[in-house]
């Protein structure tokens, strides 16, 4: 099992469901966590792990937050960051492309793939002097597939894992508004930034969790709602690799340990050698 000793881990969306998962699995391996949430960490933690643990509370979307948090980080535990954890995400209302309303798609955008490599931006200086460093982004099944979720989601996710011109533009052009048309043809910034500091031993990996027992359900925004979009995708494919309970709805077998343990592995010495790698969590859904 590998351990974490005095390593600085940044994970975001630490208060609930994946992120506290996470959270808590780092601090019992002995890493200093930092964590990141817009609503406030009430998990009770014992005392040695209340010692490894700095919360920041702040909204992401805001302007400079990320680099106001990860300066936070440094200013607590010092300029080396080892692991950044991009965690936070929310969902859509299964919106397709004919009833998906600008609203929806610029806050999942902002929130699922914005707001990831602007921490992404933000941690590398610090990675790169210290040449050392592992991103570890929750993707999902959505990444690599068109038929899990909504567009917007969907589009979000694969463009963490896939290829295209986003990242480009966001480092370019960091004041500029982007389009729709320009976030369609992103990059995938889990890929992209694998390579591109390959030689500078840094890694970036992901994580395409299935469905999971999360509260991200509460996220979704019911009036952007696509009745016929959630029929198309969540019986026929959802109900692929989900049990159910007594009352036959739909419950995911996979819980958020699952996914904290595939994490904790991606960010670990265990995986030095493993970088742009998208490791599935989703009980061989994958497969089909």
């Amino acid at each position: 099992m590998a351990t974490f000793d005095n390593k600085v881990v940044i994970i975001t969306g630490c208060s609930s469901g994946i992120g506290l998962a996470t959270t808590l699995l780092f601090l019992d391996r002995h890493a200093k966590v930092f964590g990141i949430d817009v609503s406030p960490f009430k998990h009770e933690i014992t005392e040695a792990q209340q010692s490894a643990f700095g919360f920041h509370q702040t909204d992401l979307t805001a302007p400079k937050a990320s680099e106001e948090a990860v300066a936070a980080c440094i200013a607590k535990y010092g300029p080396k960051i080892d692991v950044l954890v991009n965690c936070a995400g929310i969902t859509d209302a299964w919106s397709s492309a004919d009833t998906l309303k600008d609203s929806e798609w610029e806050r999942v955008m902002m929130i699922n793939l914005t707001v990831p490599v602007r921490l992404m931006t933000a941690v590398l200086p610090s990675m790169k002097e210290h040449k050392a460093g592992a991103i570890v982004n929750v993707c999902s099944k959505a990444g690599s597939a068109g038929a899990a979720a909504g567009i917007a989601y969907t589009t979000s996710k694969h463009g963490l894992v896939c290829f295209g011109e986003f990242i480009v533009t966001l480092v370019a052009f960091p004041g500029r508004p982007l389009c729709r048309d320009s976030y369609i043809n992103q990059v995938g910034a889990t890929k992209n930034a694998a390579w591109r500091f390959h030689t500078e031993n840094i890694r970036c990996n992901a994580v395409l969790p299935g469905g999971v027992h999360t509260n991200i359900h509460k996220s979704m925004n019911m009036e952007c709602f696509d009745q016929a979009g959630y029929a198309a995708f969540s019986r026929p494919i959802f109900m692929l690799h989900v049990a159910k309970d007594e009352e036959g709805q739909p419950k995911p077998v996979i819980e958020p340990n699952d996914v904290a343990r595939g994490i904790a592995f991606l960010a670990s010495d265990e995986a030095k050698m493993i970088s742009g790698a998208l490791l599935p969590v989703d009980a061989a859904w994958s497969t089909i």
